[in-house]
């Protein structure tokens, strides 16, 4: 069995941004790439800012070294969501823990390693954050799947008792603000779920009867039809976060007859 020598974290920054959804969808007003005004949900500072990430970094007893990234998601605390995953906060408080439970440990596969860390987390008072579950598994899973010199996906496999399926697995693409420009680079690369659309305003965005989606909507499947060729049939998602039901008072009626409509 291979054993886990040294850990450490590090900040990072990850590929997405952090949006206070609740502001937005109160209606910030957008400045270039960020928003105006002040941010509402706590542990923002701002509508938008950059999305933080903890490295974390195992050695192993061969020398070699594994990570996992712990990252979480664009609209922090919204809806029930984890709060904001802040990298350097998080780090001061989970390193110490950390090194005290895999420093010297022995790896016992995958699923039993994490159960095994489960476990030991309620008892030694660890954060409970999904970001940190997120690349905390994802290192050890590194970890395992190092010993045996296979890929994670192999492990998963075997420890789970799959059967592969060697099949693509669909892609969705978010188009952010840009949702024309990036939706025309989505069907050109003949992308399998588009667009997202990003329709979290309901002034700006949805239309305060839902005409401006609908009008992008009907944009979006004519360019489906002319750029994309006569074999691409996408999945068409849009996301609305909820604006439907804001826009017609929650009356499911008059939500089911917009998206009959559109």
């Amino acid at each position: 069995k291979m054993k886990i020598k040294d850990i450490l974290t590090v900040p990072g920054l990850t590929g997405f941004f952090f949006d206070d959804q609740r502001a937005i969808k109160a209606g910030a007003e957008s400045d270039g790439f960020t928003y105006k005004g002040a941010a509402v949900t706590p542990g923002f500072k701002a509508i938008r800012q950059r999305g933080e990430s903890l490295g974390v970094m195992l050695a192993l007893e061969d020398g070699l070294w594994v990570h996992g990234d712990c990252a979480a998601v664009q609209y922090s605390g919204a809806g029930g969501r984890d709060p904001l995953f802040v990298a350097e906060a998080y780090g001061a408080k989970v390193t110490p823990l950390l090194r005290e439970f895999f420093l010297g440990r022995e790896l016992t596969g995958f699923r039993q390693t994490m159960a095994d860390f489960y476990a030991w987390c309620g008892q030694a008072g660890f954060p409970r954050h999904q970001a940190l579950y997120y690349g905390i598994s994802q290192a050890v899973l590194a970890a395992a799947a190092t010993e045996r010199r296979e890929t994670m996906a192999e492990t998963i496999v075997r420890e789970f008792g799959l059967t592969p399926n060697y099949k693509p697995v669909p892609i969705f693409c978010q188009s952010g603000d840009a949702r024309y420009d990036n939706a025309d680079k989505m069907i050109l690369k003949n992308a399998d779920v588009i667009p997202h659309g990003l329709i979290n305003n309901v002034k700006d965005k949805l239309g305060r009867e839902g005409e401006k989606l609908a009008d992008y909507i009907s944009w979006l499947r004519q360019r489906v039809t002319k750029i994309g060729g006569s074999d691409y049939k996408p999945v068409l998602h849009i996301d609305v976060y909820g604006n439907l039901g804001l826009a017609f008072a929650n009356d499911m009626e008059r939500v089911a007859e917009y998206l009959a409509r559109a």
